[in-house]
């Protein structure tokens, strides 16, 4: 088992608190066949998994896999309003209540209050109103998660980039039409990919990193050198063909992920793009919204 330094005290606190009762507890019921694991303390389950050798920790973002996701913690609202108020919270960066603190337009971006629990779940509030999430279901896909997560496309191009430019309004276009192999694709969506500087100045062309269904070379197994590739999605060869993730999906561009790569930008604002981005407070505050996020 390997343990990062700063785990060090948490985890004697555990053992110190927990472990030396516990182990004679263990002992107790050893010979009890019919214990139901289901009502034993995390404490006493963590001290069962130290023991056992079951816990592999290095870090802190394993550690709060190990500790908290797959364990299956609640999530409390008091942690969710912390992370809003702290800088450097899910990535290098100003704190979320910073830019996103009124219902107000006027005086905070697209209207979205991030100081309460009720502003979280109303997400942005000016037009187009959207929110950020549905309690209890996989929030990773959803605006909250993608705005975390997602890199935006080219990998690199500042967030000060318009994202109406005319060969964004031609992807959008494209797809709002049906997403065809016609003339529009043809001549005026396809050259687009193989452009270098087409999404933004200075950027490599997305054919640069996407240019087949093999990783490696093709980030993702996602292929926009042609149409086939395109509307085939990524991940066709990990994932199985009939489970590749679609990255457009015909007369929806909103949702999908091709025209979101190109136009949302991560946050908070300007973080680099190389920076992990499953930090350990990302992973738990999308947990909090699988749990339902509530707001006790």
């Amino acid at each position: 088992m390997k343990l990062d330094r700063k785990l060090v005290g948490i985890l004697a606190c555990v053992i110190v608190l927990g472990l030396a009762p516990m182990t004679a507890w263990a002992d107790k019921d050893d010979d009890d066949d019919d214990d139901d694991d289901r009502h034993h303390s995390l404490t006493r389950t963590l001290s069962d998994d130290i023991r056992a050798g079951r816990l592999e920790i290095e870090g802190d973002h394993a550690a709060v896999i190990e500790l908290v996701i797959k364990r299956d913690i609640p999530i409390t609202y008091d942690y969710v309003a912390t992370l809003m108020r702290t800088p450097n919270a899910f990535g290098d960066g100003p704190a979320c209540v910073v830019c996103h603190a009124s219902n107000d337009p006027a005086k905070s971006y697209r209207g979205l209050n991030l100081t309460t629990c009720e502003g979280i779940h109303a997400g942005a509030t000016e037009e187009p109103v959207r929110k950020l999430f549905t309690p209890g279901k996989p929030p990773s896909k959803e605006l909250i998660g993608r705005m975390l997560r997602n890199n935006r496309m080219p990998l690199g191009v500042s967030f000060n980039v318009p994202t109406d430019s005319d060969a964004v309004k031609a992807v959008r276009a494209w797809i709002t039409a049906g997403a065809k192999n016609d003339e529009a694709f043809k001549k005026t969506v396809q050259p687009l990919f193989k452009t270098p500087g087409a999404f933004g100045p200075d950027t490599p062309a997305c054919t640069d990193c996407h240019m087949s269904n093999q990783e490696p070379p093709s980030f993702h197994e996602l292929d926009l050198s042609t149409y086939k590739g395109v509307m085939l999605g990524a991940d066709s060869i990990a994932k199985g063909v009939a489970n590749a993730t679609k990255v457009v999906i015909p007369g929806n561009p909103d949702a999908s992920g091709l025209l979101q790569h190109l136009v949302e930008n991560r946050m908070p604002p300007g973080i680099d793009p190389t920076l992990d981005r499953d930090h350990p407070n990302t992973l738990i505050l999308l947990r909090w919204i699988e749990q339902g996020a509530q707001c006790q």
